[in-house]
């Protein structure tokens, strides 16, 4: 079974098809996501020390963060599912 990967910068990637959303951090329910997603040892922080710039939600129930903005993220998703 081949998997997509989809870039999420600094050479860290996901599985796209495992991917649910894809979404600013900005909002209070994000943040309270994140720390809940902290807290309950389901966050993979990708950002390597930088702002986090998009919530990258998985069908696993993990948290990823990314320090590449939400939109580049999901048009690369898109990308990527139009050349299935």
């Amino acid at each position: 079974m081949e998997q997509t990967l989809l870039n999420i910068g600094f050479g860290s990637s996901v599985v796209a098809e495992r991917v649910v959303a894809i979404i600013s951090p900005n909002s209070a329910p994000m943040k309270r996501l994140k720390d809940d997603a902290k807290e309950e040892k389901r966050l993979v922080d990708a950002t390597h020390g930088r702002k986090t710039r998009a919530i990258i939600v998985m069908d696993s129930n993990h948290i990823v963060l990314s320090y590449v903005q939400s939109e580049t993220i999901s048009q690369r998703y898109v990308t990527l599912k139009e050349s299935k």
